[in-house]
């Protein structure tokens, strides 16, 4: 997909996946891995590419595994936490590198935090946006019946072949209502629009991308059994510097998630942005960009 813009495109195999990314600033500067969310691609980070650029670092934003350009493994075992956790690592190294800041959003997020557990030697700093910790997600599942409602999307998406149906339907018309679900009504143009159908009208792309939260699901289900026979759970505990940017209208994730995270995450600084929406990098590039190059730099 052709996208204009202060980037280059290129192509890298890493974790035995074919990821397509774009790639802006100097190669010998700090660098930054961009992970995007969910029904998105690179595309989601177009304010913040050129400003972290402008700012000194090296910028590389990848569709990730399932998405737009990049390969789409066939299979729900395919988007295990392992396996994306393992293309972050995977692509830091590739690109020459043995640490990177890592910034993600919504899914992007999710294996950013991942990342950062598993895998602390190759994350520096860690910045999210609205994407919860995975300890903070479970507390609040459990003694928020908000969060509970709001999560039933989730549980929807466990269903075969109809969620794709639906979502794909009209080549991905329910994506046209993007505009409607920000606070800022420059957020998404007609063409940022077009280009996020596009990518998710790819043959696969929609089951790639919904396989995410089927394989998350059976994964969860495996630690909550395991958890009740042997009385453990892993450890999730995040040792990087993190920023968590929260956009406080998100009708997916309520803001108790962005709450009480010492527990897991000792050096972790919250800012919440009141007016914004789960799409917080789209409508408020300014205010991300300023809280993310203060926070990298």
């Amino acid at each position: 997909m052709a996208t204009d813009g202060p980037w280059t495109h290129d192509q890298i195999l890493v974790n035995g996946v074919r990821l397509h990314y774009v790639e802006a600033g100097e190669k010998d500067a700090p660098l930054v891995v961009l992970l995007h969310g969910f029904p998105e691609f690179w595309y989601s980070w177009r304010a913040q590419i050129p400003a972290l650029a402008d700012a000194g670092f090296r910028v590389v934003a990848p569709d990730m595994r399932g998405y737009n350009e990049s390969e789409k493994p066939h299979g729900v075992s395919s988007y295990r936490s392992e396996e994306l956790v393992g293309d972050v690592a995977g692509l830091v190294r590739e690109l020459g590198e043995e640490q990177a800041h890592v910034v993600g959003h919504d899914w992007g997020g999710i294996v950013a935090w991942q990342t950062a557990i598993r895998h602390p030697e190759i994350v520096d700093r860690l910045a999210v946006l609205n994407a919860p910790h995975p300890g903070a997600y479970r507390r609040e599942l459990q003694r928020n019946t908000d969060q509970l409602r709001r999560s039933w999307y989730a549980l929807f998406f466990q269903l075969p072949w109809l969620p794709e149906r639906l979502l794909g339907a009209r080549n991905c018309a329910v994506l046209a209502d993007l505009p409607d679900s920000a606070t800022n009504p420059e957020a998404f143009t007609e063409t940022d629009v077009r280009r996020y159908r596009e990518a998710a009208s790819q043959p696969g792309a929609l089951r790639s991308a919904l396989n995410y939260y089927r394989a998350a699901f059976r994964e969860n289900l495996r630690t909550e059994l395991r958890a009740l026979v042997g009385g453990e759970r892993p450890d999730q505990s995040v040792r990087a510097p993190t920023l968590l940017l929260w956009g406080e209208q998100d009708p997916a994730l309520c803001v108790e998630l962005t709450e009480e995270l010492a527990k897991w995450v000792p050096d972790v600084r919250v800012e919440r942005l009141p007016d914004a929406s789960h799409w917080v990098q789209n409508d408020a590039p300014d205010r991300v960009n300023e809280a993310l190059v203060e926070f990298l730099r």
